[in-house]
């Protein structure tokens, strides 16, 4: 084994091999590399778990393939998937704040606990809260 004690770029041997290392880009989010297929999908706002095994069985790929042996033919079919059934990214984070913004409008509790930068799900704040309230 050799070490190398400045960036040396080696050639590769196996071009075959290079042409799946394309990062995947799906939604506007780059896919990280090394990890299984369904972890990737999580890192795209709007789809967690559930949702990205769900897509996964829709076009029949294993949870476990890594997403560095995608190719072009798989991400294209994850991503017409996405596109066409889910609210990702975005279009994901408008819709949550039009819906916050909505019931702050509506003054019912949980609107006024969002204006007021409270917890709204019932937490108790003589104590704790900090987050929210500040310091």
């Amino acid at each position: 084994m050799v070490l190398f004690a400045y960036p040396v770029k080696l050639k590769s041997i196996n071009k075959d091999r290079d042409k799946r290392y394309i990062l995947a880009r799906i939604a506007g989010v780059d896919l990280p590399k090394n990890k299984h297929i369904d972890i990737a999908l999580t890192y795209i706002h709007g789809i967690g778990l559930a949702s990205a095994r769900k897509i996964l069985d829709k076009v029949d790929l294993p949870y476990t393939m890594s997403s560095d042996d995608l190719d072009g033919d798989d991400v294209t079919r994850i991503r017409k998937v996405i596109e066409d059934e889910y609210t990702v990214e975005g279009d994901r984070r408008r819709e949550v704040s039009m819906d916050i913004k909505r019931l702050m409008d509506l003054g019912c509790y949980r609107g006024r606990r969002h204006r007021m930068n409270l917890p709204c799900r019932g937490q108790k704040t003589k104590t704790n809260a900090r987050t929210r309230k500040g310091p």
